[in-house]
């Protein structure tokens, strides 16, 4: 499952390893984290530097290592309120059982323990002990209380342990505790984009890819379209708060996070479930789909066998799919789609009034470096007279960057 990168891109962790030898897994997850895109910084007790050196964190955050409270650089210019208020998030992993009794009771007699009082940010906290630690009265006692402040505890594993003992007290793996920390980020971003983004509310209903039309069980009529620029719509729609119901040709890409995916095949098939889609209930369609233009009039039950020089083949036109949802009684907001190979801007505006269209977006595809198969894109779009909205050139981008333009201008639009 993908994830939009940008969300967490700037999202910077400070990650506090105390000592213990679950601190070794502590390095893998700053590479996890920093693999997800995150900034990180890392703060060490002088119980983790017995058993981790400063530098191999250095090394993998590419920051450097704070460990002092005291140290007279960076209390120059107040270093621990800096990380303070620097941090999106502070994770403790491992956080021992010391650890937990300092943040428990408000003590702040060294980095770590000022750091977790000094900052706004959320705590979380992935304790890592022995199992007779762990269930100690007092340890759980401490938990409750960091529970009742605000603290989000990461429960241990069980399992056997450094010191032969089996039981709970294992450290998450870094795998795990990486996902958590980029999940959360990507759930406070969607709360907000409900709320407060640019289609919150919104029900998107989107077609992509190509379609495939049988000839015989093992051959058919396509195209070149891979359908990125549909995913990256169906991405760019989420992150602007809607619900969104991405309907997929045959393409190889990883559905989108928060998005609904419905696989098809044939035109017949895409039209179908986009009828029901709108019985659902849709405000905003957008038909970035290839559909192939004619099928197949008899599909051969058994594989065509080679017999001559040539083969005829009978083709009947499919339906227009844009254009038959544009009629319907229950009509959402229409975005279509035009990929051309010359006249592309006289083209596009005849299909849009032609096909009752509220917007359309063409692009050449005739260009090399642009449209079908390419990681980047630059179109054209063009508003129904009555949004009365002057046309936009979006200049060569990421299929990703041109998305976010087009859901802006989406949005413009619907308030036009």
């Amino acid at each position: 499952m993908s994830f939009d990168v940008s969300v967490i891109s700037s999202k910077n962790i400070l990650l506090a390893v105390t000592g213990g030898i679950a601190a070794y897994k502590s390095a893998i997850l700053v590479r996890r984290l920093k693999d997800y895109g995150f900034n990180v910084r890392v703060v060490m007790t002088h119980g983790a530097q017995a058993f981790i050196t400063p530098l191999t964190f250095q090394a993998l955050s590419g920051n450097v290592v704070h460990t002092e409270l005291l140290n007279p650089e960076a209390e120059a210019g107040m270093g621990h309120i800096e990380l303070a208020r620097w941090a999106d998030l502070l994770l403790v992993a491992p956080a021992s059982c010391d650890t937990l009794a300092k943040f428990a009771h408000g003590l702040a007699d060294d980095l770590l323990s000022t750091l977790y009082l000094a900052t706004k940010a959320p705590v979380w906290v992935a304790p890592a002990m022995n199992q007779q630690m762990w269930a100690a009265k007092a340890t759980q006692r401490n938990l409750q209380m960091l529970v009742e402040d605000g603290v989000h505890v990461i429960m241990p594993a069980a399992g056997s342990q450094a010191c032969g003992d089996v039981g709970l007290g294992r450290m998450p793996e870094p795998e795990f505790l990486a996902e958590q920390v980029k999940l959360y980020f990507h759930q406070t971003q969607r709360a907000i984009a409900e709320k407060f983004g640019l289609l919150a509310g919104k029900r998107v209903v989107i077609t992509a890819g190509p379609t495939r039309e049988a000839i015989d069980p093992v051959r058919y009529i396509s195209n070149h379209s891979t359908g990125k620029m549909g995913f990256a719509l169906a991405s760019a729609c989420y992150a602007a708060g809607a619900k969104v119901t991405l309907i997929a040709g045959p393409v190889s890409l990883d559905t989108p996070n928060g998005v609904e995916r419905v696989n098809v095949h044939s035109a017949l098939e895409m039209l179908d479930q986009s009828l029901q889609q709108l019985e659902y209930g849709c405000d905003i369609f957008i038909a970035t789909a290839a559909v192939a233009d004619y099928r197949v009039a008899q599909v051969a039950e058994h594989k065509i066998k080679k017999s001559g020089d040539e083969l005829d083949v009978s083709l009947i036109k499919n339906p227009d799919i844009v254009a038959t949802i544009a009629q319907q009684q229950k009509r959402p907001f229409m975005v279509g789609f035009a990929a051309e190979t010359r006249n592309v801007e006289e083209y596009a505006a005849g299909k849009l009034v032609a096909k009752k269209l509220d917007m359309i977006a063409c692009n050449d595809v005739s260009r090399s470096d642009i449209g079908f198969a390419s990681d980047e894109n630059a179109m054209t779009v063009f508003f129904a007279q009555k949004h009365a909205l002057p046309k936009r050139d979006l200049a060569k981008a990421s299929k990703q960057e041109i998305a976010q333009q087009l859901v802006e201008a989406i949005a413009d639009a619907l308030v036009h």
